[in-house]
């Protein structure tokens, strides 16, 4: 591994096999690491962090080699990608095997998140968080999506907005189904 990760972040981006494999066994210890304390608590069901890990970068290395990230050229910007993907995963198979029936919603992300994030980690959910507003391409939807991840309750939003609950109901609905979309890509 004496070249440098930027280099083989192009050649992953071609298709390269070896360079997915070196880039592979350069971070998948860090993503198994990230899975297993994202999972912890959770009752050992179909996957485990490893399987989480290994979806994470089979998804990273479908989409690179797509074009999907073509202003991804360095280190940092690579393991912030790969930890944001393999803790999204993370969540959605905690989410997936509702390892504690009841919990709610606001209790189940401080734990999946954990309480103390460190500067890196927030970095990362504020760039995807970012991302996610940007695929609604309408303000009102990213107003409501904004006011919704701060805590607002969709009869306060509806308030705020002017408008019904139902109609916030079904915005919400409408950006679930965009990023769903999404991150089935």
């Amino acid at each position: 591994m004496d070249e440098s990760i930027s280099m083989w972040i192009g050649r992953l981006k071609e298709g390269n096999s070896t360079a997915a494999q070196v880039v592979f066994q350069r971070y998948f210890d860090r993503l198994v690491g990230l899975a297993r304390q994202k999972l912890k608590g959770v009752p050992g069901g179909m996957a485990d962090e490893e399987d989480v890990a290994l979806s994470a970068f089979d998804s990273f290395c479908r989409a690179a080699q797509k074009g999907r990230f073509p202003d991804l050229a360095d280190r940092d910007g690579l393991l912030r990608l790969l930890l944001s993907m393999t803790a999204r995963k993370a969540i959605d198979l905690r989410r997936h095997e509702k390892a504690r029936p009841g919990i709610q919603e606001d209790e189940f992300f401080r734990e999946a998140i954990g309480q103390t994030l460190d500067p890196e980690l927030i970095a990362i959910f504020d760039e995807e968080f970012q991302r996610l507003l940007q695929l609604l391409a309408d303000r009102d939807l990213e107003s409501l999506a904004i006011a919704k991840m701060q805590g607002y309750k969709n009869k306060e939003i509806a308030e705020r907005m002017d408008c019904s609950l139902r109609t916030v109901e079904r915005q919400l609905q409408l950006i679930r189904l965009k990023w769903q979309a999404e991150s089935s890509h």
